[in-house]
C-alpha cells in the first residue's frame, strides 16, 4: 500500500536558453506524477498489486485513477471541491539540470485518516506513511519511508521528521537528504548512522549508484544501472519501486538495490515520473 501524493507534472525542455520577455521554443509534455504515485506505478509495473491512497481535484479522480489503473495499480483517491491537483513545473537545462516548481495543491490536506483500516489489515507493506506507524504495527506491516526531498525535510525540520518516522523498517533517503538528516558527508558513514535508527537504508546517489547497510553489517556499494538519459524525474520513485518489490520477495539488500537501479534506469530514460 502507498499513501502520498499525486501531482499534474509539467516537463519543460527548452532547446535553448530561457530568454527574458520573448518566446523560447521548447519541448513542453505533461504527465501525471508525484513522489508516492509515480512509486505505485512503478511498483505495478513489476507486478506487485498495489492499493494507492491519494487526494486529487474533484475533477481530476477519473483522469488520474485511470493512468494508476494502467499499471494495475488499486486508486483510492479523494476529490477536494475546493482545492485543485498539485501542479509541478519541471524546467531540464541542457546540462540535465533541474528547476522545480511546486504548487500542492488538494495534496496538502491528505492525511492519514483518509486510509482504511481495511487497506491496511491486508498490507504487505505501507510505503510513504509518515504517521500512520502505529496502526502499522498493530498490524505487523513493514513500513518504508522516503524523505522526499531535501527541501521538505527543511521545511518540516529534520528532527521533527526523525520522530515521525521512528520505528520504520526501511529508509530510502537520496545522498543530500541522507546528509540532512545525519550533519555527515560521507555516504558510507551516512548510511551506516541511518541504519543505527532504521533496520535497512538505502541510500542513493543517482550515476554513481547506491550505499546500502542493514545495521550492524559494513554498508555495500550498488552500481547504477547503466542506459540512455533523458529526463530524471521520477529515477529514485522507481528505485524505490524496484528496491521494494525485490524486497518484498525476499531479496537480499545488494539484488533488492540492484533491482532498484535497474527500473531507475528505465525511468531516465523516458520524459516524465512513469513508465510508459
Amino acid at each position: 500500500m502507498v499513501f502520498g501524493d499525486v501531482i499534474d507534472d509539467i516537463v519543460v525542455q527548452p532547446h535553448l536558453e530561457p530568454l527574458v520577455d520573448t518566446d523560447t521554443q521548447s519541448s513542453i509534455r505533461q504527465v501525471p506524477g508525484g513522489a508516492a504515485a509515480n512509486v505505485s506505478a512503478w511498483l505495478g509495473s513489476t507486478g506487485v498489486a498495489v492499493d494507492f491512497i491519494g487526494r486529487v481535484g474533484a475533477i481530476d479522480c477519473d483522469y488520474h485513477a485511470a493512468f494508476l489503473a494502467d499499471f494495475g495499480v488499486r486508486a483510492h483517491l479523494t476529490p477536494d471541491a475546493t482545492r485543485p491537483t498539485g501542479t509541478i513545473i519541471v524546467i531540464v537545462d541542457e546540462n540535465e539540470g533541474r528547476t522545480v516548481l511546486i504548487e500542492r495543491g488538494a495534496n496538502r490536506v491528505l492525511t492519514p485518516n483518509d486510509v482504511p483500516d481495511s487497506l491496511l489489515d491486508g498490507a504487505a507493506a505501507l510505503y510513504f506513511p509518515q504517521h500512520l506507524l502505529g496502526r502499522c504495527r498493530e498490524r505487523g506491516v513493514p513500513v518504508v519511508v522516503d524523505p522526499g526531498s531535501g527541501g521538505q525535510l527543511a521545511e518540516f525540520g529534520v528532527a521533527h521528521f526523525l520522530r515521525a518516522v521512528a520505528g520504520a523498517s526501511v529508509l530510502l533517503p537520496n545522498l543530500p537528504e541522507g546528509r540532512a538528516l545525519t550533519g555527515l558527508d560521507d555516504p558510507f558513514d551516512v548510511a551506516t548512522r541511518l541504519a543505527e535508527s532504521f533496520g535497512l537504508v538505502a541510500l542513493t546517489m543517482g550515476a554513481e549508484g547506491a550505499v546500502v547497510v542493514v545495521d550492524g553489517q559494513p554498508p555495500v556499494m550498488v552500481p547504477a544501472a547503466g542506459g540512455d538519459r533523458t529526463d530524471a524525474s521520477g529515477a529514485g520513485d522507481a528505485f524505490g519501486a524496484g528496491f521494494v518489490a525485490a524486497w518484498l520477495e525476499g531479496a537480499s539488500m545488494t539484488s533488492a538495490a540492484d533491482a532498484g537501479s535497474r527500473l531507475a534506469a528505465r525511468a531516465i530514460a523516458i520524459v516524465g515520473g512513469r513508465p510508459v
